[in-house]
């Protein structure tokens, strides 16, 4: 390893329903067990765009399609992980979109997420605001509430995760 940073941008979608849920995958740690719970989304591929990639990531980890991307509400602050040996420095954008609630399909999981992602749940801000789970991005009950009485921002808030 040389020790650069590999740009890794990515793309997730905060997706809320009719009853203003918002849906979350789970991890869980493998050292302590804890849960980790996060938005639909992912890494963009060569060449394609932030809006691109997070329709492209909702169909395969929801199976949902024909939606409209809404705008981007939040900006995810740079961090850095390490992946065989690499590490990135990983910048995320997070689109709204609004949908009825829907069974889930992950039949569209590629490999590494049917490794490591172990859930999915379609949240209330009750159930956010009570969870001792480790929530992506951090403040996630505060930024849904903010979401949800307020619309989208007029430019994207910055938020850690």
């Amino acid at each position: 390893m040389t020790g650069d940073l590999v740009p890794r941008p990515g793309a997730r979608v905060v997706l809320i329903d009719d009853t203003d849920r918002i849906l979350l995958f789970s991890s869980h740690n493998r050292h302590d067990g804890t849960a980790r719970w996060y938005t639909p989304g992912g890494g963009l591929r060569p060449g394609e765009s932030h809006q691109h990639a997070a329709l492209r990531e909702l169909w395969e980890e929801t199976g949902l399609i024909g939606v409209t991307l809404g705008p981007e509400v939040w900006r995810g602050r740079p961090w850095t992980t390490v992946r065989d040996g690499v590490t990135y420095e990983v910048r995320q954008r997070y689109y709204l979109v609004r949908n009825p609630a829907f069974e889930i399909s992950t039949t569209g999981f590629e490999d590494f997420e049917k490794a490591g992602i172990t859930g999915h749940h379609w949240w209330t801000a009750k159930e956010l605001a009570a969870t001792t789970d480790l929530l992506r991005p951090t403040g996630l009950p505060r930024l849904l509430a903010a979401l949800l009485a307020d619309g989208p921002p007029r430019r994207p808030v910055t938020v850690d995760g």
